[in-house]
């Protein structure tokens, strides 16, 4: 049974079931998944991984053989979108789904996630805060709405870039973070976002992001900004633009419902979700779209969530959520309709200006 995605999420019957407690448990869940699926496979998740390498650096090949103005905008857009998918390994890395070696882990995600300016370890702490408080107003690190009266009150450079241009939203949250939220950065380990005992994780990963700019930097020494622009920065803003559009997408519906209070918890956070159909770049980004089964079992290897999706879905009937739609279709309308929700309440809705 699966739900229907619509506008209206005023209508009573609808938002109701949304909003109830859920009638099944993690338990109930999880004795539905074939148990292969939350086990591992290094050589599985390794293969991703030089996969993604070898494609970005047969682009880069052909790129610098090719050294057309002509074709550098379809290498922009191919390398972007493989700049995209070796984020996604580097996402498993830090929920502790690549492998059961933390050591691998923490390797294989910073050579993912530092080639792309992402700081592994701060971006895996502030992910974490994420997913543990999925669909708490109060408490969410990503995504989250804004009430009614904050909408009113920010300024227009934020609105901006949360509502007019949020494709380009990610590099700032990695400096100042989301708004409502107490101001602090991924790569100071003095930040609100960490605890002490974290310390070093979040240095480990400034210093690695350090030296990729200082990379960067001698690139654009020795041959200049254009060179850079063609072989970087334009690839690296179609990763940025990826990465918002599917966070973005995966937790802005207007039937999606938000909470407050102590009449949020885990599970029912948890499907505050939506799958999403990306057509055939689902394999190359590695089935990023099955997004709710990925929210309930945090450490369940990209590969077996599609698996674990359709084990699930007859128990979750209506709670499951999931649209076919053109993906761009669905951003223009989400970023038309959800807008903000009622200054007081639980189980809310967006809605429009």
């Amino acid at each position: 049974m699966q739900a229907n995605i619509t506008l209206d999420s005023s209508d009573s019957g609808f938002s109701s079931n949304r909003t109830a407690d859920v009638p099944f448990t993690l338990q109930d869940l999880k004795a539905a998944i074939p148990a292969y699926c939350f086990e591992p496979l290094v050589w599985k998740s390794l293969s991703y991984f030089f996969l993604d390498i070898g494609i970005i650096a047969g682009l880069y090949a052909i790129a610098h053989t090719v050294n057309s103005w002509f074709f550098f905008p379809f290498f922009w857009l191919m390398q972007g979108t493989m700049f995209w998918a070796l984020f996604v390994v580097g996402h498993d890395c830090g929920h502790g789904s690549f492998s059961k070696l933390k050591w691998l882990n923490n390797l294989i995600g910073h050579l993912s996630h530092t080639p792309i300016l992402v700081p592994y370890h701060g971006w895996r702490i502030s992910h974490r805060t994420h997913h543990a408080n999925t669909g708490n107003l109060d408490t969410d690190e990503s995504w989250y709405p804004v009430s009614q009266s904050k909408y009113e009150q920010m300024p227009w450079i934020e609105k901006l870039f949360r509502f007019y241009v949020p494709l380009l939203a990610y590099p700032i949250y990695l400096f100042r973070r989301s708004p409502g939220r107490p101001g602090g950065s991924h790569f100071l380990p003095s930040s609100p976002l960490f605890r002490p005992s974290e310390k070093w994780d979040v240095i480990t990963s400034s210093v690695c992001l350090g030296v990729m700019v200082g990379f960067l930097g001698v690139v654009t020494y020795q041959f200049g900004w254009v060179f850079l622009v063609q072989y970087y920065l334009a690839p690296y803003i179609v990763f940025v633009m990826w990465l918002d559009l599917v966070t973005y997408l995966h937790h802005t519906e207007a039937d999606i419902p938000w909470y407050r209070g102590e009449d949020w918890y885990f599970l029912k956070g948890a499907l505050s979700t939506i799958d999403r159909d990306y057509g055939f770049i689902n394999p190359i980004h590695h089935d990023i779209g099955t997004h709710v089964a990925h929210h309930i079992f945090l450490n369940m290897p990209h590969y077996h969530l599609k698996a674990a999706t359709e084990a699930i879905k007859p128990i979750l009937g209506d709670y499951y959520r999931q649209s076919n739609e053109p993906i761009w279709k669905s951003f223009m309308r989400s970023s038309k309709v959800c807008q903000f929700v009622p200054d007081q309440g639980s189980g809310v809705f967006y809605q429009p200006k």
